[in-house]
């Protein structure tokens, strides 16, 4: 199972099916799953994780989206820190600029308070 880090299907995962050559692999969502079509895939747009589902090799659609399920990828992929930090970021992003006006504030307040309590502390 890969990760696909460029491109129109950026942060979505993908299940390697085939390898064309020594750049590119034959991949597939499933993409009622995950949304990505079946396609042909540079290397250097992937990242692998830790998972696995178990698929022959060039398997079809239906098997490979019954072994993606049975394994339930996307619900560990959810629980992993990677996951989060990549819904972290995409919430960071969809902020407005008052969004990150009142984070940074609130930021500065919370730093005060704790240098206060650690003043009094010493």
């Amino acid at each position: 199972v890969c990760l696909v880090n460029y491109g129109p299907d950026k942060g979505k995962l993908c299940v390697i099916v085939d390898v064309v050559d020594g750049n590119r692999a034959f991949v597939d969502g499933p993409e009622c799953c995950t949304g990505v079509a079946r396609q042909i895939i540079n290397f250097k747009r992937l990242a692998l994780t830790d998972f696995t589902v178990k698929i022959n090799r060039g398997a079809r659609r239906k098997a490979l989206r019954k072994a993606f399920t049975e394994a339930k990828i996307e619900e560990q992929w959810s629980k992993t820190s990677w996951a989060k930090k990549l819904e972290a970021k995409k919430a960071r992003d969809n902020t407005s600029d008052f969004e990150r006006f009142q984070i940074m504030k609130a930021k500065k307040h919370r730093s005060a308070v704790v240098k206060a309590a650690a003043k009094k502390l010493k």
